[in-house]
């Protein structure tokens, strides 16, 4: 096995395990799990029998349906005090279709769900996201390049320097603007709480 391939090996059983976990302690069967993340009783199967590497948007349905950041899902299973990481461990979570890629370097879970990311985008890729938990706010600072960022239909030019910060419970993507790749870094804070797709409600976390 390459050393990609086990690194998403690891993903994958530290995905299964904690969703397994989160869903037991929670008392949920597959079905009210499907319920609340808008995620296929059958893909949820797969997730916790380790048998499929499963997108960025199922990934924020799960954790958004358990009030826990995607970071938590990929927990191993020891937990340190203090962890140091380079940027090459940090799980890949997005490709794009022209060699770019996004890695979740760090998350916390206490008080709100904050996630750290780095993202390459190269010419000519683009991401939708559909919208997150009411709440949830979005920080990108870009390094290299031009970013064209578009929340609620409207466009917003971000360039390497710039910040853009905005509400991320609408509607929103981004896409490379310009010939050259692009660089950000971008900061994800949600609310804690389990997030019920369904009601359109937030639970408090079991404790």
């Amino acid at each position: 096995m390459t050393e990609a391939g086990g690194r998403v090996g690891a993903v994958t059983a530290a995905v299964a395990r904690q969703v397994r976990e989160l869903r037991a302690a929670r008392g949920w069967s597959f079905e009210e799990l499907a319920g609340r993340s808008s995620v296929s009783k059958g893909m949820l199967v797969q997730i916790e029998g380790g048998r499929t590497n499963p997108s960025i948007g199922t990934l924020c349905r799960v954790a958004d349906a358990f009030g826990v950041n995607i970071a938590q899902l990929l927990e191993p299973a020891e937990e340190n005090t203090v962890r140091v990481t380079s940027a090459d461990e940090a799980p890949v979570l997005w490709r794009g279709a022209n060699g770019g890629a996004a890695r979740l370097l760090s998350g916390i879970g206490e008080p709100d769900m904050v996630e750290l990311w780095d993202w390459r985008m190269r010419p000519g890729e683009a991401l939708h996201s559909p919208d997150h938990p009411p709440g949830t706010r979005e920080i990108l600072h870009v390094l290299d390049g031009a970013l064209t960022v578009t929340v609620d239909g409207v466009d917003h030019a971000v360039r390497a320097g710039e910040t853009v910060e905005f509400h991320a419970d609408r509607q929103h993507g981004y896409r490379t603007a310009g010939d050259g790749p692009v660089r950000l870094m971008m900061v994800t804070v949600t609310p804690s709480g389990e997030w019920d797709r369904r009601t359109r409600s937030r639970e408090p976390r079991p404790s």
